[in-house]
């Protein structure tokens, strides 16, 4: 609590902006996802945000597009799906972990998304519950993956929104690499990564996010809608793909329906990234190179 006092004695000091803004919502999107197992305080949400608790309600639901509420819900629901599409935890497990004192709670807010029990949606996980432009790909260049245990990253980041396919990724990397240049950033080391929140399988692309983020070892400090943040560190199965970027998602489907049910691994309750090793600009595209990393317990 003291932290987010602090944050939000720090924000109220300097002038709003839309990028502000968003970068105050960010802040409550992060602070949603780490807290689904609790009951989520509105009045904390809106300390952290920085924004009076009379307009905190309509600036949140404009810059969200849906209400506070009708987002964490959602939240919990779609975190509650990937828990159901690749582990095997115990639905009773799942309702406590997502934030529902029972299973029964659990299955009447899924019904209201899926129009299924959770019972079912696990049954038939592999018929994709929503659009879905990605198709699996025999061909996809990926190889066996490497457990390794990776260091918790500093990152700076901008948020995107929408469908994956259509991010300007390069647009948002530029802007990430001038910020650096501005700011006397540069250090040996720095790697370009992307963090995806939400599984296209799961979520409607209107409510796909991702971090775009350059890892920063010097200290970054957040301006604008560049935001700072950091990616747990721990055990993670890193795959190499090789070739073009929309075949990313044929990877993840290997990986997820191949790779993770034979593996027995479990995963791990924080998002997967993606680290880009060559430049798109510099090499043909069958030959771009692509880490991917899926947490694991």
């Amino acid at each position: 609590m003291f932290r987010v006092r602090y944050l939000c004695r720090e924000m109220k000091n300097k002038p709003a902006t839309t990028n502000d803004y968003q970068r105050r919502i960010n802040r409550v999107v992060e602070y949603i996802r780490m807290h689904l197992d609790e009951t989520v305080d509105l009045r904390v949400l809106a300390e952290l945000s920085a924004f009076s608790p009379y307009h905190f309600h309509r600036i949140v639901s404009a810059m969200l597009g849906e209400p506070i509420g009708e987002f964490i819900v959602r939240t919990r629901i779609e975190t509650a799906a990937r828990l159901l599409r690749y582990t095997d935890v115990p639905v009773a497990e799942i309702a406590y972990r997502v934030g529902y004192d029972t299973p029964s709670s659990l299955s009447k807010a899924f019904r209201r998304f899926f129009g299924i029990s959770p019972k079912m949606y696990r049954i038939t996980k592999n018929r994709p519950m929503m659009n879905s432009n990605i198709q699996p790909d025999a061909g996809i260049r990926l190889s066996k993956p490497k457990i390794r245990e990776i260091p918790v990253k500093t990152v700076a980041y901008i948020r995107a929104q929408g469908n994956y396919s259509q991010v300007d990724y390069g647009s948002y990397f530029t802007r990430l690499w001038s910020y650096v240049k501005e700011h006397k950033l540069f250090s040996a080391g720095i790697e370009n990564l992307v963090i995806y929140h939400n599984d296209p399988d799961i979520s409607q692309d209107g409510n796909l996010r991702c971090d775009v983020c350059l890892t920063l070892p010097k200290g970054p400090v957040a301006v604008g809608d560049i935001g700072v943040k950091e990616i747990a560190g721990g055990k993670y199965a890193v795959f190499l793909y090789t070739g073009p970027y929309p075949g990313l998602g044929g990877a993840y489907k290997k990986i997820c329906g191949e790779w993770l049910p034979e593996s027995g691994c479990t995963l791990r309750e924080s998002p997967c990234f993606e680290k880009y090793l060559n430049h798109p600009d510099r090499v043909p595209t069958e030959k771009l190179k692509t880490e991917i990393y899926i947490p694991l317990m």
